[in-house]
């Protein structure tokens, strides 16, 4: 059975996931701001919580005991550059969705391949998940080239799942399954 209540630290060349600290939350007050990360994520800039919300959120995601929120850092600065997680947990099935966002200083370095694959990784070989699923929307093909390099398959497609503006943006279910992680896995 998994355990989300504990919060490993899992290092990579590139990128160090560990729990949360203080220090992060100007990262997550910056991306909540940044309208770039609102237009992929669907979130709203005008919604984003205010500093004393956000530093709440940030603290209680160390004692979640049914999701793993890690932040990502990246290893040759020190800097917390995002965030991985695994969420909506669904014991009977084996399955958790998964999401990410990353900082404009996190991104282009193949920092977040890396960080999707460490936490992918351990979601199936320490957690026993047997399927890990995202929607990611069609005005974001970064993220989607990461997920498909991971090993994530497009299943099926939200139409017009998201309004952007005065037009319509599609998301795209993907998941990866337990047994063709192996196949996914980076080697050496």
């Amino acid at each position: 059975m998994a355990d989300f209540s504990i919060k490993p630290v899992l290092t990579g060349e590139r990128v160090v996931l560990r729990p949360f600290i203080d220090a992060d939350v100007p990262v997550f007050l910056e991306a909540v701001a940044d309208p770039e990360v609102a237009r992929l994520t669907g979130s709203s800039p005008e919604d984003a919580p205010d500093e004393q919300r956000t530093r709440a959120w940030y603290a209680g995601r160390n004692t979640q005991d049914d999701r793993l929120d890690l932040a990502v850092v990246d290893r040759a600065s020190g800097a917390c550059v995002g965030e991985v997680v695994l969420n909506e947990w669904d014991p009977h099935n084996r399955s958790c969705n998964f999401r990410t966002l990353l900082v404009a200083a996190g991104r282009d370095r193949g920092l977040g391949t890396e960080a999707v694959r460490l936490i992918v990784g351990h979601g199936f070989e320490r957690l026993g998940l047997h399927r890990i699923s995202l929607e990611v929307y069609a005005h974001n093909p970064r993220a989607r080239r990461v997920y498909e390099k991971v090993g994530f398959v497009a299943e099926g497609v939200l139409r017009e799942a998201l309004r952007d503006g005065d037009r319509w943006i599609d998301a795209t279910v993907m998941s990866i399954l337990a047994h063709e992680w192996p196949a996914s896995a980076p080697t050496g």
